[in-house]
């Protein structure tokens, strides 16, 4: 059963809808989302268990990519292009994949179809172990849990998730669900394997990150069969945070191109 996703839109023109990442939320692609909409309508979704969206047991890619499709079809959405960064990202696969008629393309930020290497369990853990509602300021809970992590923790990122709430601090994050289900968010479905998508497909790779390697190339086309690859110079895995303008420029180009081949 899908669930109906909490999101923004803005500008005007062809709809695009971009999918966040794992311990994200759509208000953290506003400014793409600026930037896009003098020539789009962007739509911005919180995935389940994440910003406003409601919460659920479960959240395998099958059923992400049904709540994307769900509000597609609730917003009578012509056909729009998806773009999604990490765990967006094969949402989207997943979403092209499964239900290849209901979008006119799909860009892949930082992600491939792949499993990946568990390492981010350790920030829900921490995130957890945290007594935020005992808590009295934000400040006291970013050096709590930027003590329980390695230097190199994304802490202001994760802290995007903390609200007041009744005059206490929680998480707007299910991170019980999400602690559940790392393992599938790890990984992707096998069941897509066969599967193909022949629209038009980008893949947006920060040279600096390892998320989408050279060897990745292979698998990824015998998904995407027109999968175009571009690198984004001194970016890591968080694209739009290290090389917002190259990232910008780079889905212009592409989704003009995707829009001109787009079938009516």
């Amino acid at each position: 059963m899908s669930l109906e996703l909490a999101f923004e839109a803005l500008g005007s023109g062809p709809p695009v809808v971009v999918l966040h990442g794992l311990f994200g939320a759509g208000r953290n692609w506003m400014h793409v989302a600026q930037s896009l909409g003098a020539d789009y309508r962007v739509y911005l979704p919180d995935a389940r268990n994440h910003g406003a969206s409601p919460w659920a047991e479960s959240m395998s890619y099958a059923e992400m990519a049904r709540d994307v499709l769900a509000l597609i079809e609730r917003e009578r959405l012509q056909r729009p292009i998806v773009v999604g960064h990490s765990m967006g990202g094969k949402t989207a696969m997943a979403l092209a994949l499964s239900h290849p008629h209901a979008i006119g393309g799909m860009a892949a930020i930082d992600i491939a179809p792949e499993s990946y290497t568990d390492q981010f369990s350790s920030y829900v853990s921490a995130m957890r172990s945290l007594d935020v509602a005992g808590a009295v300021t934000r400040r006291e809970i970013r050096e709590a849990l930027a003590g329980s992590l390695s230097a190199q923790a994304p802490v202001d990122f994760l802290m995007q998730n903390l609200r007041r709430h009744n005059d206490r601090f929680d998480w707007r994050l299910n991170l019980l669900a999400t602690s559940l289900c790392m393992r599938e968010l790890c990984a992707f479905p096998e069941s897509l394997r066969d599967a193909r998508y022949d629209g038009p497909t980008l893949f947006i790779a920060g040279q600096e990150s390892d998320y989408v390697r050279p060897a990745s190339q292979a698998g990824i086309r015998a998904l995407f069969p027109q999968a175009e690859f571009e690198g984004v110079a001194d970016a890591g895995h968080w694209v739009h945070a290290d090389q917002p303008a190259a990232l910008l420029c780079g889905l212009r180009d592409w989704l003009g191109d995707a829009r001109a081949g787009a079938p009516n």
